[in-house]
């Protein structure tokens, strides 16, 4: 960091969570000041200036789904001032196999409130309970669910009992199918509420606080506040639990964290469980993975897996063992993958009288003091997803903790017996075996596995570790259950009873490395994807901060008036065509009602049946400029170019939205384009580039509309009007992670929709420009 910071180009460090960040940098502050260099610290709510601040020194602490969100967000800013970060330099990402790998599959989105429709998804919801699940293939039920790609879908029938309840329901008139175009609406939300009720799940995915629904992150466990689900599922979740409903939103801007990280000069990270993923960090971000020896020899004692038929033996034989460490004075930290299973060990454990601690998402205000406590003999301590927790548990307990609580007049005698007693717990705990660890199921990564196990066993202390598996474990039911079984039934095995052998350790094992592998796919799928809108993003994105920071704007709204003109009269007066193929009077009419200018070409051309369209197109540009140099005397050039700065600014963003809601369309149906033969990939990348290019065309054509037809306004106006708009644009930004859509699943639809009668091609274009649909604004669709 130190040797980075000097080049004076700034150091991004990277932390997991806003208390890591607060707290290692200062741990750091006096070193690095010491040094000469300046530390900041970003986290959410911070003010503006504040936050300017922090960027602005040499080493900055975060996390990643702050600078993410920091970077979206000044690419969404109106000027220079209103920007907070530096350039990308270098980062230094802490646990970076969680936050590149992890993480990689969900965009940062930054997104707007759409329409209101919390009265239909409330609706909907009463109807779910209705359908029944399909327990097996070709059985009967109305829903399948496909835990692997986590979706769920309507068969047949189940399409034909949702219409029946939506016709009863008076939400479809009778004998309306649900599939018609104009149901999409519908169909998202039917959708949106099956894949609420049927994949995921209350203090599992989610819990619920306060009357809202907070989102758990899966690789962490701690909850997620602010953050939503996208494509209506957060309100159908909502709906289900019966609180209060927030309205959908509409994508502003995103970006993965695979694409932001890359964006860095230059990029390195540490983690103690990268080597499983070491291939993938090559081939994703180019980093090589080194592998540092411990510092002291490992004496962790890590036993074989026990395998049961049932939870119930399985949780039985966890309780026993948890009461022989009891026994013998030893330490337990028993790790769950979900708050439901940590709640419902946590019941268990009262029931037998077991005094425990529970550290998981719902308690993380109390997590210092829950980790300072969990190393003292015989303590027990329940914690879901230990990865990123930031701190150690000393064997015999925090000595700093037990420190604090003395008061500040505290004799020497007094401190010297609170290390004394620390030591003697310390020895207790030593020679009862260290920390043991007890996980309750295997993880879908074996990296989160090892980084429970990982908490035992540090800097050469004792340990041991066993994971207790059952065959109606989410992993082995999905992936390993047939083979362990026949296993087990081979070996006679009996209801309590376990299995403990190599073989069941490798079946599961190879259960984990194919669910990594999916994993892998599904995020250099997304990459390939989301490579495509990244060069779109840079290219607006730069443009973006170019306009920003000129200060007059007359050369590139002439640049502009020049295309968007020409491109006006080569539709009404194509090129290199017959005078019979001329439409004047419609051009004109275009002109007068769009742009309002009086330019009578039908006049021009009867008083000079040889005239070119090129004469046509000078003669406008003609009246265009001197209309545009009045307004320029009658405001200043100065308040113009803040004026013409503005409304590109602010159609730039406006089209870019549109176009991320049409790509995000496209994206959902290009895979049914290998059904045609075609590569879907090459395919997106064809039809992305036309719609970018279109895309282009229309910010223009809508610029210079603007600028022409509204009315000049005083430099008072065009501030009160920016003041307007940054204050609309606050109040409607809201921050999430997106879902990530596989190529393999079936078409889903979205949050964008059409709520209007569809328009015929060959129609009208309903913007007024006196163009075909096809040709003007239906390129988009």
């Amino acid at each position: 960091a130190y040797l980075n910071a000097i080049t004076g180009h700034g150091v991004h460090v990277v932390t997991v969570n806003d208390y890591l960040a607060k707290r290692d940098s200062q741990w750091m502050k006096p070193i690095f000041e010491f040094l000469g260099l300046t530390v900041g610290v970003i986290y959410p709510d911070m003010s503006h200036s504040a936050k300017q601040e922090a960027y602005r020194c040499d080493i900055v602490y975060g996390t990643n789904n702050e600078y993410g969100f920091d970077y979206l967000r000044d690419n969404m800013a109106f000027s220079l001032e209103d920007k907070v970060q530096r350039e990308l330099n270098f980062a230094i990402v802490d646990e970076v196999d969680s936050i590149l790998i992890d993480e990689a599959r969900t965009p940062l989105i930054i997104s707007g409130a759409a329409e209101d429709s919390s009265e239909l998804y409330i609706k909907i919801n009463t109807l779910i309970p209705h359908l029944k699940k399909q327990e097996e293939e070709g059985g009967e039920g109305d829903y399948t669910v496909d835990e692997k790609q986590k979706q769920a879908h309507l068969t047949d029938i189940g399409h034909q009992h949702i219409e029946e309840l939506l016709v009863k329901a008076k939400l479809l008139d009778q004998g309306e199918s649900l599939y018609h175009a104009s149901n999409i609406m519908l169909m998202h939300h039917v959708n949106a509420a099956l894949k609420a009720h049927a994949m995921f799940h209350r203090d599992v995915d989610y819990i619920v606080k306060d009357g809202q629904v907070i989102i758990v992150d899966e690789h962490t466990g701690r909850t997620m506040p602010g953050r939503r689900w996208s494509e209506g599922l957060h309100q159908a979740v909502e709906a289900k639990e019966g609180v209060s409903i927030q309205n959908e939103n509409q994508t502003l801007a995103s970006i993965t964290f695979q694409n932001f990280f890359r964006m860095y000069n230059k990029l390195s990270g540490m983690t103690g469980t990268a080597d499983t993923e070491a291939y993938e960090l090559q081939q994703i971000y180019n980093l090589d993975v080194v592998v540092i020896p411990t510092n002291k020899p490992m004496v962790r004692k890590d036993e074989s897996d026990l395998v049961y038929l049932t939870q119930k033996d399985k949780f039985e034989a966890v309780i026993a063992d948890i009461r022989e460490c009891i026994a013998r004075k030893q330490p337990v930290l028993v790790g769950t993958v979900s708050i439901e299973a940590s709640e419902f060990l946590s019941q268990l454990l009262k029931k037998e009288n077991i005094k425990h601690q529970v550290l998981n998402a719902k308690f993380h205000e109390k997590e210092a003091q829950i980790i300072a406590e969990a190393g003292r003999p015989g303590a027990v301590t329940i914690a879901t997803n230990m990865a990123g927790r930031g701190t150690d548990i000393v064997l015999g307990g925090s000595m700093s903790a037990d420190l604090a609580q003395l008061p500040e007049t505290a004799s020497a005698e007094e401190i010297d017996a609170v290390k004394q007693l620390w030591q003697k717990r310390h020895d207790e705990v030593i020679a009862a075996g260290g920390l043991r660890i007890i996980g309750s199921e295997r993880h879908e990564s074996r990296r989160i596995d090892n980084q429970l196990r990982g908490r035992s066993g540090r800097q050469g202390d004792v340990g041991s570790s066993r994971f207790y598996l059952s065959l109606e474990d989410n992993l082995m039911r999905i992936f390993a259950s047939e083979r362990v079984a026949s296993m087990m039934r081979r070996l006679g095995m009996k209801p309590g009873e376990p299995i403990e052998h190599s073989l069941v350790t490798k079946a599961i094992e190879n259960a984990q490395r194919k669910l990594e592998g999916h994993h892998f796919d599904v995020r250099k799928q997304l990459l390939d994807y989301d490579n495509v809108a990244n060069d779109q993003r840079q290219v607006i994105y730069t443009q973006r901060a170019s306009i920003m920071a000129m200060t007059d704007t007359e050369e590139v709204v002439n640049i502009m008036r020049e295309e968007v003109i020409s491109n006006l009269v080569d539709t009404y007066i194509p090129p290199q065509s017959l005078e019979d193929q001329w439409d004047p009077k419609s051009l004109s009419e275009v002109l007068t009602d769009e742009f309002k200018l009086k330019a009578p070409v039908l006049e021009w051309i009867e008083a000079d049946h040889h005239i070119q369209p090129e004469q046509i197109k000078d003669k406008i540009l003609d009246i265009s400029a001197k209309k545009y140099d009045e307004k320029v005397k009658q405001a200043g050039r100065a308040t113009m170019s803040q004026f013409e700065k503005s409304v590109i600014l602010q159609t730039l963003d406006n089209q870019w939205r549109e176009h991320l809601a049409v790509m995000d369309q496209l994206r959902q149906g290009i895979h049914l384009r290998g059904y045609a033969q075609k590569d879907p990939k090459q395919e997106y990348k064809k039809e992305a580039f036309a719609l970018f290019t279109t895309m282009l065309d229309n910010l223009k054509y809508d610029v210079i509309r603007l600028i022409s037809s509204v009315e000049i306004q005083t430099e008072e106006d065009v501030n009160a009007v920016e003041e307007q708009r940054r204050a609309e644009q606050v109040s409607k930004m809201s921050l999430q992670h997106g879902n990530y859509v596989d190529e393999n699943e079936e078409e889903t639809t979205q949050t964008y929709r059409r709520h209007e009668k569809k328009i015929g091609r060959n129609d009208p274009c309903p913007c007024g420009s006196g163009k075909k649909y096809k040709t003007c604004h239906g390129s988009l669709a």
